[in-house]
């Protein structure tokens, strides 16, 4: 079983080792620690935007580059988190809760490379785990068949759709916008358009890259620059302190910390391998977890840099273990595998169980490449980190100008020329209306980018049970998906339809002593 492991990999190294394939995903690293940081771009964003530079790469250099923006960006996010307040990502949200006030304290320098040094053992443990587990799962998922396949595509778009966002019904308006919007173009068994509206342009679908940076990138921009005032005032409040202890991390910190790590790599690879839940619910379950176990939780809130730990260990554990169920079903369960489809489609890899078949040394070099990441990741926040926190001290008003100019490159390489740029104009438009409303754009990327294969499955599934809902007891493991969707929905919408009771009778309690006291008065 180990030579199992290791063979492989060493093969995996072998071949990408030479200068140019390490120095792309180095770039990836640097640029996504540096796009991390700065409040409102993301891991997405960067990751969309910078799929046309790979079309002339190889394709393991191209993805490596990729991946290695998605692994430094979630780090990088905690910059601003603790030097601002401002978490680059919503995933560092509880990285700022303690980081902030360490800040504040003096420690910036403290609690930026506890930060840095979490995360890049959160990273790397998750990646080992996400080599030990795809191929396994890969086989298994060989032996998976339309029924199946829709089965688990349907309970994917629920569990994301109901957990993306902090309302079950609209999280699952947003999921069925997508498929709807995936639906653009020709029919997949017939080949009829379907709302083309005449426009050749349409009649392959839309591109993926216009609509994911018009509703991430764009939209953010737009908020963004309404609230830069606010960013910038947050800069003027660090210090910092003459003590050398609160510029590193010190032994007495590594003994506080590292169980915390360790405990926050776990929640983060559990997480990141369930479809949808996401970096935020693993940052937010260490950060409790961490606090309910602590002897001392009334620190937490006030500097405790075990909140600092547990937050960024168990957000980089996300990132490579949510690509378990993208290479070993095919299925995206974020939005950064979402939009890595589409790098591994233009460089003809399917993502899948049959990856591991037609491009096993593309995976094992992918794998090497993702270690070294890893480890890029640590020089690279080490040797920057006073840089990229001079970065993210840009006015907003330099920063979006930049930004919107890659956006729109990006769409017009990959959107059809003016036509792209179009399409991601429309789509910041329900970008912004979707974070105003509430709606999650996670599971409408989602819905859109597993629409065409959830349609071509259900298709399938239709004729093979011939047409009898019965004939599921042939396919049990798509039965079991479905009990769990139709149970999920059902568990969900009771705990919405309790929470809604106990506000309605919250409001009338207060409405009725509001009364009386009236009366009294």
């Amino acid at each position: 079983m180990i030579d199992a492991f290791f063979t492989p990999l060493a093969a995996g190294f072998a071949s990408i080792a030479n200068f140019w394939t390490l120095f792309y995903v180095f770039i990836g690293v640097a640029v996504g620690y540096a796009v991390g940081a700065i409040p409102g771009l993301g891991k997405g964003t960067a990751t969309a935007v910078l799929i046309p530079v790979t079309f002339y790469l190889e394709p393991v250099a191209a993805i490596g580059l990729l991946i290695g923006i998605a692994k430094g960006s979630t780090a990088g996010s905690a910059i601003s988190a603790i030097l601002m307040n401002t978490p680059g990502e919503p995933s560092s949200a509880a990285t700022a809760f303690d980081g902030y006030p360490l800040a504040q304290q003096g420690k910036a320098g403290k609690a930026l490379k506890m930060g840095l040094y979490a995360s890049v053992i959160g990273d790397l443990i998750s990646t080992l785990c996400l080599i030990a587990l795809a191929a396994p799962l890969a086989q298994f998922a060989l032996e998976i068949g339309p029924v199946e396949q829709f089965a688990i595509l349907l309970f994917s778009l629920t569990f994301i759709g109901a957990l993306a966002g902090n309302s079950l019904v609209k999280g699952l308006i947003s999921g069925t916008l997508g498929l709807l919007v995936a639906t653009v173009g020709m029919e997949v068994e017939t080949a009829v358009p379907r709302f083309t509206f005449g426009r050749l342009e349409l009649f392959d679908g839309l591109s993926l890259i216009p609509v994911a940076i018009g509703m991430m990138a764009v939209s953010e921009m737009i908020l963004q620059m309404a609230n830069h005032r606010a960013l910038d005032r947050q800069v003027a409040e660090i210090r910092v302190s003459s003590d050398p202890d609160d510029s590193r991390v010190t032994g007495q910190d590594w003994r506080r910390c590292l169980p915390v790590i360790l405990r926050g790599t776990g929640i983060g690879v559990f997480v990141g391998i369930l479809p949808g839940l996401g970096a935020s619910v693993a940052s937010f379950m260490s950060y409790g977890a961490t606090a309910r176990m602590s002897k001392t939780p009334e620190r937490f809130g006030k500097g405790a840099i075990e909140g600092v730990a547990a937050s960024e260990s168990a957000d980089n554990a996300v990132v490579p273990s949510s690509f378990v169920p993208l290479f070993a079903l095919g299925i995206p369960g974020s939005v950064i595998a979402a939009i890595l489809i589409s790098a591994f489609v233009i460089h003809g890899i399917t993502p899948g169980p049959l990856m591991f078949v037609e491009d096993a040394e593309i995976v094992q070099a992918l794998y090497a490449a993702m270690i070294v990441a890893s480890f890029a990741l640590l020089a690279i926040g080490i040797i920057g980190q006073s840089f990229f926190a001079w970065v993210i001290r840009s006015p907003m008003r330099v920063i979006a100008p930049a930004v919107l100019f890659f956006c729109m490159i990006g769409a017009f390489m990959q959107g059809g020329g003016l036509f792209g740029i179009g399409v991601m104009l429309i789509f910041a438009v329900f970008g912004v209306l979707a974070k105003k409303l509430d709606f999650s754009f996670v599971t409408f990327l989602i819905g859109f980018v597993i629409g065409p294969s959830l349609e071509l499955t259900l298709r399938q599934t239709i004729p093979l049970l011939d047409r009898d809902v019965t004939n599921l007891v042939q396919h049990p493991i798509a039965a079991v998906f479905i009990g769990l969707t139709v149970a999920l929905i059902a568990i969900l919408a009771l705990a919405e339809i309790r929470r809604r009771t106990r506000a309605a009778l919250a409001i009338s309690a207060g409405t009725a002593a509001l009364n009386e006291t009236g009366r009294n008065s």
